[in-house]
């Protein structure tokens, strides 16, 4: 299905009917509604209406004429959901759709029923490792004049930085990641009053379980599930197990 928002051509797919409130599922960075039809088809299947859009620059959406920041984002999704009449509904984000979802969530409480973070990148501290590795990363761009700089790029981030998407973005995306990874919302995590649920890989290295323990610190209303062996992409490592947990906390 297919929605004008704000002016962006905006692609979603909606699974089941259900009769009771809808979830609307915000999908990771470099990810798109497809990946997520496994967990949506389980979720349809308990009676749940489900709500996966691309968001812009991914999938079928449109592509970015412009960077975009995490406010833009906001203001987008702030318009495809009144746009498609959610009312009060559930909220699901991952890695950045995690983000996204907390900072809906804290601007938005009377909206949401429950909030579920699915390894949520809504975390960014500056700590002395990321320092060292940005400092590295701009000794690495000193050498863009050779040959086979590109592959050596993107070998560095893979094989030693390894948890960053920043390479295998170009254009405008380049620039919106750059913007989107600088608003750390660790600070604002104690603002979320919503009933969340965050569920998490215990060997997830793209975002640490670390950062689990402490968002369940800070949100009082909050229960950590934890899938044990699981990492990041827990929407293709173990749908089955992902849509259970979410159908056993809504």
């Amino acid at each position: 299905m297919e929605k004008i928002i704000n002016g962006i051509k905006t692609n979603y797919q909606i699974f089941g009917e259900g009769d009771g409130l809808a979830l609307l599922i915000l999908h990771g960075w470099g990810s798109n509604s497809e990946r997520w039809t496994d967990v949506a088809n389980l979720l349809a299947e308990k009676n749940i209406k489900i709500i996966v859009p691309d968001l812009p620059g991914f999938g079928n959406s449109q592509t970015l004429d412009t960077p975009w920041n995490m406010n833009n984002y906001i203001k987008w999704l702030e318009g495809f959901i009144q746009e498609i009449n959610l009312g009060e509904f559930y909220l699901a984000g991952h890695s950045f759709g995690g983000a996204l979802a907390v900072k809906y969530a804290i601007g938005h409480p009377q909206a949401v029923k429950k909030l579920f973070l699915i390894s949520a990148a809504s975390v960014r501290t500056k700590t002395t490792k990321k320092s060292a590795y940005k400092n590295l990363a701009k000794i690495v761009k000193v050498f863009s004049f050779l040959p086979g700089y590109a592959f050596f790029r993107k070998a560095f981030y893979k094989f030693i930085i390894r948890k960053s998407d920043y390479p295998y973005v170009e254009g405008t995306m380049k620039d919106t990641y750059k913007n989107v990874i600088l608003e750390d919302l660790s600070q604002f995590t104690g603002f979320i009053k919503i009933p969340t649920i965050l569920i998490w890989g215990d060997k997830d290295k793209s975002t640490p379980i670390d950062d689990a323990y402490f968002m369940n610190k800070k949100i009082k209303s909050s229960k950590l599930v934890i899938i044990e062996g699981a990492g990041h992409a827990l929407n293709k490592e173990c749908p089955d197990v992902l849509a259970e947990k979410i159908i056993n906390n809504v």
